[in-house]
């Protein structure tokens, strides 16, 4: 956390990561700055990239998305050129929502979020249509437990 100058910075991202929809003058008071010293805070957050961007969280249930995997792959490929198709092909597959390179006995995750088996199936076929892997091994969600938690600041 070398890019964070003091305890205020992490107070304000630790309130935006429990309500981003905060106005700045809510995030002030919360933080226990004035309008324009939060504003300059903020802006400097932001430029230093530690900020990026503002999303809301969406229920994923109440939208029918009830399905949720995670899905292990090995692969033999380990050159750049592989590696940049790999990675091209999985980012347009939008029911992946995290996409990770791991260490271990499998070389990468993904966390596939979509309405069901079958249209989980539909998501397999894309995914292997697209590149050569070794083995792909599907772990399915029975419970979210806890999902997309603050940063630990």
């Amino acid at each position: 956390m070398t890019d964070i100058t003091d305890q205020i910075d992490k107070m304000i991202l630790k309130a935006l990561q429990q309500d981003g929809g905060l106005s700045q003058r809510e995030l002030a008071d919360r933080v226990g700055l004035s309008q324009n010293a939060c504003w300059r805070r903020l802006k400097a957050l932001n430029e230093k990239g530690i900020l990026q961007g503002s999303t809301a969280r969406v229920d994923r249930a109440k939208l029918g998305l009830d399905l949720v995997v995670f899905v292990m792959l090995r692969t033999r490929h380990h050159s750049a050129d592989w590696l940049q198709t790999f990675r091209r092909h999985v980012l347009t597959i939008p029911e992946v929502v995290d996409f990770h390179r791991i260490g271990g006995d499998y070389d990468y995750q993904l966390k596939v979020v979509t309405q069901d088996m079958t249209s989980y199936d539909r998501v397999y076929q894309r995914l292997i249509e697209g590149v050569e892997l070794d083995s792909v091994t599907s772990y399915f969600a029975m419970e979210a437990i806890a999902e997309g938690r603050p940063l630990p600041l």
